[in-house]
């Protein structure tokens, strides 16, 4: 095994029993058996290490998700994907406040990853005509609002002490970015151009000024 994985893995191991949701390079340096110029090769200073730690845990979550089959029913994965989301945030609350909660000059790469496989699942709700929001919009809320319930669940326990909240935010959130079961017209027509947004980048027939002077065209619908 690597210096670099031994690291590591000695800083994922105290981060996990820390009090505080620190950890001093000194106590990893000892943990890992290295001097701490080694540490500092490699990692740049401690908020490199701590970025690189909070990946190292996130990859439990996002791996897992990478290699999940799709389903039919995209609105389904959406929900699952909120619960889970919830779940890894509880399950590994200093990982997780790190990601979404700290102020690293180093900045963790999970967070990017999660936002594009939260995309390519609202992409999936457009192409089915059920997204009101044009999809970086809606990924954006959905994120904003996942993220902050379960900062809730894990820095204010005392207020939120059961997943009842983070459902019912979930479902508020889900009847925000999703249409209707019966549009009125004027809803209709954005839902039809949000639809078409999302699949005009595999449109193999426009050329790409067709593409862009359409998607103008379709933008305009959308935000009427």
């Amino acid at each position: 095994m690597s210096s670099r994985s031994v690291i590591l893995d000695r800083a994922v191991e105290l981060l996990s029993v820390s009090e505080t949701g620190d950890v001093s390079t000194r106590a990893v340096c000892e943990a890992a058996g290295v001097g701490q110029p080694v540490l500092y090769r490699m990692f740049g200073d401690k908020d490199g290490l701590l970025a690189a730690v909070a990946d190292r845990v996130w990859e439990q979550y996002l791996g897992p998700k990478r290699a999940a089959a799709v389903s039919d029913d995209p609105v389904r994965d959406l929900r699952d994907g909120w619960d889970n989301h919830v779940a890894f945030a509880l399950a590994n609350p200093h990982a997780y406040r790190l990601v979404f909660a700290s102020s690293l000059s180093s900045r963790p790469a999970a967070a990017g990853e999660a936002m594009t496989l939260l995309r390519g699942v609202l992409e999936r709700v457009a192409a089915q005509g059920r997204l009101r929001l044009e999809v970086g919009e809606a990924a954006r809320i959905v994120m904003a609002a996942n993220s902050g319930i379960a900062l809730s669940l894990i820095l204010r326990p005392e207020q939120y002490p059961d997943l009842s909240a983070s459902t019912q935010m979930r479902e508020a959130t889900l009847r925000a970015i999703l249409t209707e079961d019966v549009p009125d017209a004027g809803q209709a027509q954005r839902v039809a151009a949000t639809t078409l947004l999302a699949g005009l980048t595999d449109a193999a027939a426009f050329t790409s000024a067709e593409a862009a002077l359409l998607a103008e065209w379709l933008e305009r619908i959308r935000t009427s």
